[in-house]
């Protein structure tokens, strides 16, 4: 029997979080019951013409990613919601979401390909939440998210009915990447990633407040950024304390050596006083962090993760709004 656990392993040998999260344009989230099979759109109640639509837009290369979600009222509701969350443009704090009720999981497919047409649906509703949580508990695809990402769920659905925080739901999620870092989540519709949560860092988050330094060990990344850039996203988060969550940004690499040893890299950020800051900084490979472990619990060999350090990092330009008494 098989008792290796990938997320074990990474604690083990100390692998940072940062720079795991995915970039995606789109999150595409759909409300379906479990249980869900190892690749989840196969699951038995996810209709063919929804599974159809997900093939065309993999085919047309389509910068949309498609996850299930559930809660523990999923099986008995007689809707079906659907969230649409797109990245916005130029200097942003995350993404803007849509919200469908739909009768069923089957009108999913024809309000998915009317948006990705832009045609409005009558089925979008205003909803008072601000958050989506999604936790990876996604177990029969990767162990680690049964084993801890489920556990995890549990808790904290139940903590957040103590810290009353109405505008925020917690789904069950299938499979977003980085298993070895359960529990892992998705703060949306910021987009950010975090891993390795336990009880305390994750209420930091929800209510950002406590110790900003517990994100060296629990955060994963920014979505909107490349993932090198996420490296020295964090280090300014460190640096600007949880401030920087109220702060619109926008990245992009300068300039990288052909061996991407060393990179340049720009990030650029703007106050709700509207004061602009643009930060370049010089990422460099850590070798002492770069490292050759399992990616999942069913991987038949070892890759090598590639890690980046802020070597330093400066300001290059500064608009500071100033008002006149």
């Amino acid at each position: 029997m098989n008792t290796f656990f990938c997320s074990d392993d990474s604690r083990q040998v100390g692998e940072d979080v940062i720079g795991s999260a995915t970039n995606y344009q789109t999150y595409i989230l759909v409300e379906c019951p479990l249980p869900w099979t190892s690749e989840a759109l196969n699951s038995k109640w996810v209709p063919q013409n929804l599974r159809i639509l997900v093939e065309e837009v993999k085919r047309a290369k389509l910068p949309i990613r498609f996850l299930l979600i559930a809660n523990d009222a999923s099986h008995k509701v007689n809707h079906t919601t659907l969230l649409i969350y797109q990245k916005e443009d130029g200097l942003s704090n995350g993404y803007q979401k849509q919200e469908f009720k739909l009768a069923n999981i089957e009108q999913v497919a024809g309000v998915v390909q009317k948006w990705i047409w832009g045609i409005d649906s009558n089925f979008e509703v205003e909803t008072s939440t601000t958050r989506d949580i999604l936790v990876c508990t996604h177990g029969s695809h990767d162990k680690c998210c049964a084993r801890y990402g489920a556990p995890f769920y549990f808790h904290v659905t139940a903590s957040n009915t103590d810290l009353c925080l109405d505008n925020v739901r917690i789904w069950k999620s299938s499979h977003f990447g980085g298993h070895r870092f359960a529990p892992t989540i998705i703060d949306l519709p910021e987009g950010r990633y975090y891993g390795r949560l336990d009880q305390d860092s994750f209420r930091s988050i929800l209510t950002r407040t406590g110790d900003i330094q517990c994100l060296h060990q629990v955060y994963r990344g920014w979505g909107i950024l490349p993932p090198v850039l996420q490296v020295l996203e964090r280090e300014l988060i460190l640096y600007k304390g949880w401030d920087w969550f109220n702060y619109k940004v926008a990245g992009k690499i300068l300039e990288q050596s052909l061996d991407n040893s060393t990179i340049l890299a720009e990030l650029s950020f703007e106050q709700p006083c509207g004061s602009l800051y643009t930060y370049q900084a010089k990422l460099v490979k850590d070798e002492t962090k770069t490292q050759q472990l399992k990616s999942s619990c069913n991987a038949t060999r070892e890759l090598v993760v590639t890690k980046y350090a802020v070597g330093s990092f400066w300001i290059t330009s500064s608009k500071v709004m100033s008002y006149s008494t």
